[in-house]
């Protein structure tokens, strides 16, 4: 009876080990729909508009054309602004998870329509929250011809997927997924408890992956304003912002930087906006 009992435990514990190793290594096929985004053009009347490319975060689908975005897409476009919302996951027609986003792809759609007669191309900002401001650091890193970031409850590191195995980059330049900090064994359990401060600390204990996965901001061609709650409850926004401040000192970076830090959490960037229109206004319009 003993021997058929530890017979049985011995099957539970490689049943165990196999399934996470099985969790850890599994590689899900590549969308589909890898490349395609959807997008939505907010445009005026006037000639020679300055564009703003804006992005949601982790929420997916198209963030600046949902009812709670309409005053400040609003604002914008009286004030002489093209607004370019786009979608790069689960929205019609695009990959349904965050999973190895084409960098190229984004750009590609984002200059193709930048050739409206109406919009000056010249000018482009980028503007995204959270994991949207991730993608608009990683993007104006890798292209040139964006005059102006602004990301909002950010990180200084590109993270994991949003699946649910975990283990492949968010965004892929030229066919090869970007360095990401992985997600340990230990961030299961906060994961799951819906504390993603806790398991984002974790992910970021890794110094080694950290180091690799820093997102080259020094090389974005424009002025960058980043805003933070300094109680932000889904990852330290705030320590991960000074990161990238102190990145862009220690290369020499040549425009305007500027992280402002804010009262509130994760959502905080959102409930001062006029600090976004007086930085467009000053790095875009008048450029």
């Amino acid at each position: 009876m003993k021997k058929r009992i530890k017979r049985i435990l011995l099957i539970l514990v490689i049943a165990l080990i196999s399934g996470i190793v099985y969790i850890f290594t599994y590689v899900p096929n590549l969308s589909k729909q890898h490349g395609v985004v959807e997008t939505l053009l907010y445009i005026g009347d006037s000639d020679n508009q300055p564009l703003i490319v804006a992005f949601g975060g982790a929420e997916g689908g198209i963030d600046w054309h949902r009812n709670h975005m309409k005053s400040k897409r609003d604002s914008l476009i009286q004030k002489g602004y093209a607004i370019l919302a786009i979608g790069y996951f689960n929205a019609d027609g695009t990959p349904k998870n965050l999973d190895r986003i084409s960098l190229d792809a984004i750009s590609d759609t984002i200059m193709n329509i930048a050739k409206n007669p109406k919009i000056d191309k010249s000018k482009i900002a980028l503007i995204g929250g959270s994991r949207g401001g991730e993608l608009v650091l990683n993007l104006a890193s890798r292209f040139n011809y964006f005059s102006a970031v602004i990301a909002m409850s950010t990180s200084n590191v590109s993270f994991p997927a949003i699946t649910w195995s975990a283990n492949t980059s968010s965004w892929t330049y030229k066919g090869k997924e970007v360095p990401y900090v992985p997600a340990s064994l230990k961030t299961i359990s906060p994961a799951l408890k819906g504390d993603l401060y806790t398991a984002h600390k974790m992910m970021l204990e890794d110094k080694e992956a950290s180091k690799k996965a820093e997102i080259q901001v020094e090389n974005i061609n424009g002025a960058i304003l980043i805003l933070s709650g300094i109680n932000d409850e889904m990852w330290p926004a705030t320590e991960m912002s000074d990161k990238l401040i102190k990145r862009l000192k220690n290369k020499n970076f040549n425009y305007y930087n500027e992280h402002i830090k804010l009262d509130g959490g994760h959502i905080a960037p959102l409930e001062h906006f006029n600090l976004v229109y007086d930085f467009l206004d000053k790095h875009l319009l008048t450029k």
